[in-house]
């Protein structure tokens, strides 16, 4: 209603205040639902989910193509993916060595091997001291001159990987080149989009189940694999390291990560948090373990992830000598 001068001219006054009243109530009332509006608006559902940035892959040559696919997830999602083809070749740093050759050579011609939360340098003097270290006189990985038993074939590669291993290949050190494996492609799906669960997944690799065993996949388009069967590797008498990259090679899945060392891209945080490394199956970051002044973070869940208002929902990695980055997936992840 429009009030007019003329209006409250001919009104008297007690009825002047009165409507002066009305209008004042009406007003608050007007104001009031306002501000709960501008409340609810304000309220945010969002459980810091932050889109994959595929611009942080490594895709400048040929060993990671990047495409966007249509893609189901594990809990029922239809949504978009981003489809990662890799060689597994890592672009920002080459790959090895492994096995030193003698028992005199020192850290910069072997690799690294994880034992108890330690990560130790394979140089010639630890595979000296493989007896006394493992309490075990059967290992005796060299011969009379010092020279180290190293694979050298494909076909040795392959047989000493065995979890049936025969006893020909006791105390050889195991060194897959990356000239086996040039024609490997792995493909990985990733959601652009992670979807939050309400539980989180467990690792399996059983493929009854179409549980994943990758945990995630670095910048360079390596994987971050599962946990390697280091007493399957010992009881069978035989070493198979890792490069300080934490890596190594086998015939099925190619060169892979077991460790985060340091060596692959690392994504710096302006705000001294732990650089990111890559990102998880179910799309959420992956981030190294400790911040720029070597804290870990002391609210992690069951996964090793937390939250924070830059990075959203992310995970930290485990230290290298566990053999291990994350326990579980926190998201959904496309089948």
């Amino acid at each position: 209603m429009i009030i007019t001068k003329e209006f409250m001219n001919r009104l008297p006054m007690h009825r002047i205040v009165m409507l002066i009243a009305i209008i004042i109530v009406f007003s608050n009332c007007s104001s009031d639902d306002t501000s709960e509006s501008t409340d609810d608006d304000s309220i945010t559902t969002d459980d810091g989910t932050i889109d994959v940035d595929s611009s942080l892959f490594l895709t400048d040559g040929s060993a990671v193509t990047i495409t966007t696919v249509p893609c189901t997830l594990s809990d029922g999602t239809e949504t978009d993916c981003y489809q990662i083809v890799t060689t597994g070749v890592p672009s920002d740093h080459e790959m090895g060595p492994w096995c030193p050759s003698t028992i005199t050579d020192g850290a910069e011609e072997g690799g690294i091997w994880l034992e108890n939360g330690e990560v130790y340098d394979v140089d010639g003097a630890f595979i000296q001291n493989m007896a006394t270290f493992y309490g075990d006189d059967t290992w005796k990985m060299y011969d009379d001159e010092g020279n180290i038993y190293v694979t050298d074939t494909e076909e040795d590669c392959e047989n000493a990987a065995n979890p049936n291993v025969g006893e020909e290949y006791e105390n050889f050190c195991v060194e897959c080149l990356p000239s086996y494996i040039t024609d490997l492609i792995q493909t990985y799906l990733i959601p652009i989009t992670p979807v939050k669960l309400s539980s989180s997944v467990s690792f399996g690799g059983d493929p009854s189940d179409n549980s994943p065993s990758v945990r995630g996949i670095a910048f360079n388009g390596v994987r971050f694999d599962e946990p390697a069967p280091t007493d399957d590797i010992l009881g069978a008498y035989t070493l198979a390291p890792f490069d300080d990259a934490g890596g190594h090679i086998n015939l099925a899945a190619g060169y892979h990560y077991h460790a985060e060392t340091g060596v692959s891209t690392q994504i710096t945080q302006d705000d001294g948090h732990a650089s990111m490394i890559g990102y998880a199956l179910d799309g959420y970051g992956i981030y190294a373990q400790l911040d720029d002044i070597g804290d870990e973070p002391t609210d992690l869940d069951d996964c090793r992830g937390h939250s924070d208002d830059t990075r959203g929902y992310h995970y930290h990695v485990a230290a290298a000598g566990s053999n291990s980055f994350i326990n579980c997936l926190s998201g959904a992840y496309a089948n």
